[in-house]
């Protein structure tokens, strides 16, 4: 299952993934910056759940068994540089915000501004196509409604 994704991801100019696939690469993205601070505690494993539920209308389930997926195919993926290429052809400028957001839902969820996940998401803001202004709106948003 995740060879054929892989290959799809790692291909020199990789296709348009479908929505199913894009899906799978942002959660799995949201994997990453997760475990980018060596700890991956059940706090950010629910906070991935309950976003791509919220994102995608999942039902709770759908939403663990997505992540768990996630999971695997984080840990065979290539580096983060196809996994956001993929994300931003599929996924609208519009919507990029959005998903900036939801890492920074990730990265604050112990409630701490780890560094390794601050600079993965320094990172992947440019590489989503999106500014670190808009990126530090983002956080302060997140940061507002997480209190």
């Amino acid at each position: 299952m995740f060879a054929d994704f892989l290959k799809r991801l790692t291909a020199p100019e990789p296709d348009r993934l479908p929505d199913p696939d894009a899906r799978l690469a942002l959660a799995a993205l949201l994997v990453r910056i997760a475990r980018s601070d060596g700890s991956y505690d059940p706090d950010e494993r629910a906070r991935i759940d309950r976003i791509l539920a919220r994102r995608d209308a999942l039902t709770p389930d759908a939403a663990a068994r997505l992540r768990e997926e996630a999971e695997s195919l984080e840990a065979e993926a290539p580096d983060t540089v196809r996994f956001t290429r993929a994300i931003k052809d599929a996924i609208p400028y519009e919507e990029r915000a959005t998903v900036i957001e939801a890492l920074w839902e990730v990265v604050l969820a112990d409630g701490e501004r780890d560094t390794e996940e601050d600079a993965l998401l320094r990172l992947v803001a440019p590489l989503l196509g999106v500014e670190d202004q808009d990126s530090a709106l983002a956080r302060q948003r997140v940061q507002a409604r997480l209190g």
